[in-house]
């Protein structure tokens, strides 16, 4: 059976692809196409945010796509700089409008920092509130599942402790090379799923000898093998591309990735994100 075809289930029931489609940088103009492609290739589950800047080209894809709604798997995120909760309850909603799709099946939290001060100071207060509107339009039906994104252990704890439903997702950086273990446990623990986002690293792994040599043991492409990484810790990758051979190859994953080769994947340093580091998920902090 193809990965395309095969579901996670959350921890309230509901079930998500197991790959989806990653569109940072896609352009909103641009973003259409590419999920239509992508749903004809087979994917079922496409991830956005409100910073990428292409809800509405995104949407513009689903409904164009000719499949029926109730079989796509639609994520977006809450702006990172949103901590409070009436603010967020609206751009919920015009998310909603943007998408223009019916319902959302997933929204996180898209930081617990804003960017201009991403790991710095403390948004705890505002992270409950925007969690509270979270929890309002999920109970509301407007969202099927809610999350958070980059969220360390302590950001978890805050919403864990004071929220009435505990986040089903938490989508953090993760990829050979840079696997967080502690937090791996902890979400395993309470059954919240890890998605992987930039499962190649923005594109740095193609550059990485180890890991390409791993890759070629095996026959296939870095992004291939780094993909089926993310799947075998038990994540769910997004992989990004506009590129429907990229989209194809990227889904070409039956193959199982050897217990020592997973362990030697798994203590790999490799966060050297060169140009991208001007990005703050990238920045080291």
């Amino acid at each position: 059976m193809s990965i395309l075809n095969e579901t996670y289930t959350l921890s309230h029931g509901v079930k998500i692809p197991k790959l989806g489609l990653g569109t940072w940088f896609i352009d909103d103009d641009k973003a259409s196409d590419a999920v239509r492609a992508a749903i004809e290739i087979g994917y079922r589950n496409v991830d956005t945010a409100q910073a990428y800047g292409n809800e509405r080209g995104v949407g513009a894809g689903i409904r164009a796509c000719g499949e029926a709604r109730e079989s796509l798997f639609v994520s977006t995120k809450l702006a990172a700089e949103i901590k409070d909760h009436d603010t967020a309850a609206a751009a919920i909603d015009n998310s909603l409008a943007k998408l223009d799709i019916g319902y959302i099946d997933l929204m996180l939290i898209h930081a617990p920092q804003p960017w201009d001060d991403f790991r710095g100071g403390d948004y705890a207060e505002g992270n409950r509130e925007a969690w509270r509107a979270m929890e309002d339009a999920h109970k509301a039906g407007k969202i099927r599942a809610i999350g958070v994104s980059n969220f360390l252990q302590t950001d978890l704890e805050n919403i864990l402790a004071h929220g009435t439903v505990a986040p089903h997702v938490n989508q953090v950086l993760l990829h050979a090379g840079n696997t967080p273990e502690e937090l791996l446990a902890f979400c395993a623990e309470r059954n919240i799923l890890v998605q992987a986002y930039s499962p190649i690293a923005h594109g740095t792994l193609l550059d990485s000898r180890r890991i390409t040599a791993i890759a070629e043991k095996y026959g296939v492409s870095v992004p291939r093998l780094c993909i089926r990484y993310a799947l075998q810790l038990g994540t769910q990758p997004l992989p990004k591309t506009a590129n429907p051979e990229h989209m194809r190859s990227n889904a070409e994953v039956g193959f199982e990735i050897s217990e020592a080769d997973m362990a030697a994947l798994r203590t790999l340093d490799e966060r050297d994100y060169g140009e991208h580091a001007v990005f703050p998920v990238y920045s080291g902090k």
